[in-house]
């Protein structure tokens, strides 16, 4: 990989960590309501994106069940679990996308395991219960089962994904915000409160992290890491994205003072080193897979 793609990746991974954060910040800090942030965050998508709904896609429907579950059904149970948990913790539990992708591709693909990737895929989900069951109270996460339901229904989306014809990075995020910021409005309307008001009294600091997230994670984060897939071997990306969750629990010391806990760091490091596992060997029928739901419609 040349050194201007590798700079390329890396500010990619950054931006995806430091969303995580700033999401984190505005749904619990300055208390706008996850579904209506996620809802904004699409329709800006939405909006930004236009050019690219043409040439409408062969498969709409199917297309549509995808939006619906890589894009408002995900993100609202990510930004759920963002309210309900650390973002440090989030970071590394959504690489849970990883191995639940392999496991879908198993099952829905035929795709066959040997025993180094099935150790890759305990060594994930050992890690992640590390760091949402609290021993000493005998109680796990609330928010971190939002977050891991979020990796199955993203990782099932990514598998319809193979039914649709080839579609560019920038077409997927368009069509996917068109199709999902209105469900989102119209549930965050039904179940939240004060959205509006919220939104409003964020200031210019909710339209900033509504602006990053439009524009430095979903159309260049996305839109450059769809590039670089077409440029080099998944095996090759997909270690290098465990920068993301990295980045993730690094601001979320820095910038949240969250603690550190030996259970997140243990547990942290059980999880990305089997993520890593799987990562450098990979599938045959879905070597997506190794990407985990940043392949489409992407990460926070």
């Amino acid at each position: 990989m040349s050194f201007r793609d590798f700079m390329l990746l890396f500010f990619i991974c950054l931006a995806w960590g430091l969303n995580l954060v700033l999401t984190r910040w505005v749904v619990t800090d300055l208390q706008v309501p996850p579904l209506f942030f996620a809802a904004v965050r699409f329709a800006g998508v939405a909006v930004f994106l236009i050019p690219f709904l043409r040439p409408v896609p062969k498969k709409l429907g199917t297309l549509l069940l995808i939006s619906v579950l890589i894009g408002s059904l995900n993100f609202a149970l990510l930004f759920i679990g963002l309210q309900n948990a650390e973002a440090s913790a989030v970071a590394v539990t959504g690489q849970l996308g990883v191995p639940i992708s392999t496991l879908m591709s198993m099952a829905f693909l035929g795709e066959v395991v040997g025993w180094r990737r099935g150790l890759g895929i305990m060594l994930s989900f050992a890690g992640v219960m590390m760091i949402a069951f609290d021993p000493a109270s005998f109680q796990i996460s609330t928010g971190l089962l939002y977050v891991i339901a979020c990796a199955f229904i993203g990782s099932y989306g990514g598998i319809l994904m193979k039914q649709m014809p080839p579609l560019t990075g920038l077409q997927v995020q368009a069509w996917v915000g068109l199709f999902s910021f209105a469900p989102l409005f119209a549930v965050s309307g039904l179940w939240e409160h004060g959205q509006v008001e919220a939104y409003i009294h964020g200031g210019w600091r909710v339209w900033a992290a509504s602006l990053f997230a439009i524009l430095g994670v979903s159309i260049f984060g996305h839109g450059g890491f769809y590039t670089l897939i077409k440029k080099y071997d998944v095996s090759l990306l997909s270690p290098l994205t465990l920068m993301t969750p990295i980045w993730g629990v690094v601001f979320g010391i820095v910038l949240l003072n969250e603690p550190i806990s030996p259970r997140l760091a243990i547990g942290a490091t059980m999880a990305l080193a089997g993520v890593f596992i799987i990562a450098v060997r990979q599938n045959r029928r879905l070597p997506e897979a190794a990407l985990g739901k940043k392949y489409g419609a992407g990460d926070s």
